[in-house]
């Protein structure tokens, strides 16, 4: 059935390269490349390298040639908000600064000044987040105004890398549904929105297109790099939506933790919740794919383990540190690990015990008890978002489906079950690719529906069940 569809998955740390094809009604998953993707210092600010993730994407264009596994169609999905702007004449203006860059942080308040926050969410349906796509132009334009006065265009990061492989620039609706910029209900740029916080609307350019549409060929130079043509579709080229699309469920009751760098936990709904008690959980409504709505939490997720490991210099692998928090439980203290303080310290450690001993709660005394610290209170973010989300939807939660790379922490989702009292069901675990690559495959017309996908997905990866055990976080 079909041809190969390579999936460009990047997320806020490393990305891959995976290429899915159907054999015998089954999925088959095959990782072509795999490489890190590191912050850089440029101009006193925090930025991605974009240039070195097109090398990889080319590596991987040419590993596909010499395996002699050509896709037919290739599409990009990465995280969201962040984005690049060009010149009319294709260049890139400025380096691509990252959400976690503190350039914004005092822009939530300059906004609040022209639109209140209760306004903001009832017309975007974005959670409060100093990073939001909206900040991050605010800064910008407070610190080179010029960039927003020569006609140039913004690209969120995927549809950058997709123009910089097709020429045609294009943004797409779950990415754009990221930032801010982008009215909930008609799913154009919000002008309004856009005139408060001085944002040109011809910096965005026409209103973002579905996913996936077809955007075009590759360029001639990588047809011969990939030693065949290929069509680049932009899929639900934000990761969540994409990760969301690779959950094989048709149960209302079921709620979904996409966890990788963050945690994102919720569930696809036909309509935004605009509502005073979503804005004050922390609920936001993102763009998902065939017109649902993607409404979820952002948590902080395996950053946090993430720093913590790096900051350990990678003593421990992450199942090591897994281990370890499962022999932690003497430690019964917990953080807010959703809490903006997390995004990125100078020490995680030193920030989760300050957080800790402002809480009244003395400091874990070993490793193995800061790692449970750590695995606990994601939990206990997880349970309480639950609660939220099903009291704000009428929907009584029976379910809990975590894919992505942190379904691997057994850890953590038993402890998610127990705090949550849900069954869980950890798996796919590269549910991002899989999204990417069902979205290209629909397009293509190798498949002909989401329901015809998520048949495909049951019959071809079993996840692994945790049920809640009785002493319940």
């Amino acid at each position: 059935m079909g041809g190969y569809a390579l999936a460009i998955d990047i997320g806020a740390s490393s990305g891959r390269l995976i290429l899915g094809h159907i054999v015998d009604g089954k999925i088959i998953l095959q990782e072509i490349d795999r490489f890190s993707n590191d912050m850089v210092q440029r101009n006193r600010h925090s930025c991605w390298d974009m240039e070195a993730l097109l090398t990889n994407i080319c590596r991987g264009l040419a590993k596909c040639a010499m395996l002699g596994t050509r896709p037919k169609t290739l599409g990009i999905d990465t995280w969201g908000v962040d984005y690049s702007l060009i010149s009319t004449d294709g260049q890139c203006l400025y380096p691509a600064i990252t959400y976690r860059d503190p350039r914004t942080e005092s822009m939530p308040e300059c906004l609040d000044q022209w639109v209140s926050a209760e306004l903001l969410y009832s017309r975007t349906g974005i959670a409060r987040q100093s990073y939001n796509t909206i900040y991050q132009l605010m800064a910008e334009l407070s610190e080179h105004p010029e960039l927003h006065q020569n006609g140039g265009k913004l690209l969120f990061t995927p549809c950058y890398l997709s123009y910089r492989l097709t020429g045609i620039a294009q943004n797409e609706y779950s990415i754009a549904s990221t930032s801010g910029l982008l009215n909930a209900v008609s799913r154009t740029w919000d002008t309004e929105v856009l005139q408060a916080a001085g944002i040109p609307v011809q910096l965005l350019g026409a209103s973002p297109v579905a996913p996936g549409t077809l955007l075009g060929l590759l360029r001639p130079e990588l047809t011969d790099v990939l030693g065949a043509s290929c069509n680049v579709i932009l899929p639900a080229s934000h990761d969540t939506a994409s990760a969301y699309l690779a959950v094989s469920t048709d149960e209302e009751n079921a709620a979904t933790i996409s966890s990788g760098t963050w945690s994102l936990l919720g569930m696809e709904l036909d309509a935004p919740l605009l509502t005073t008690e979503a804005r004050q959980a922390g609920f936001t409504n993102e763009g998902g794919y065939g017109g649902k709505y993607t409404v979820l939490r952002n948590i902080m997720g395996l950053w946090i383990l993430q720093s913590i490991r790096r900051e350990w210099n990678e003593r421990y692998t992450f199942a090591q540190m897994a281990e370890m928090a499962s022999r932690g439980a003497r430690f019964s203290a917990v953080f807010n690990a959703a809490h903006e303080r997390f995004l990125a310290p100078q020490s995680m450690v030193a920030e989760i015990i300050t957080a800790l001993r402002e809480a009244g709660s003395l400091p874990p005394s070993d490793d193995e008890e800061l790692l449970y610290c750590v695995h606990h209170s994601l939990a206990i973010c997880y349970r309480d978002a639950v609660q939220n989300l099903a009291a704000f939807t009428g929907k009584p939660i029976q379910t809990l489906h975590i894919v992505g790379g942190g379904c691997q922490n057994r850890t953590l989702n038993q402890l998610t079950a127990d705090a949550t009292g849900l069954r869980v069901l950890a798996g796919p675990l590269e549910a991002t690719a899989l999204g990417n690559i069902i979205a290209q495959w629909i397009a293509a017309g190798d498949i002909s529906s989401v329901a015809e996908a998520r048949t495909l997905i049951k019959s071809s990866f079993n996840p692994e069940e945790f049920l809640p055990r009785s002493n319940n976080v």
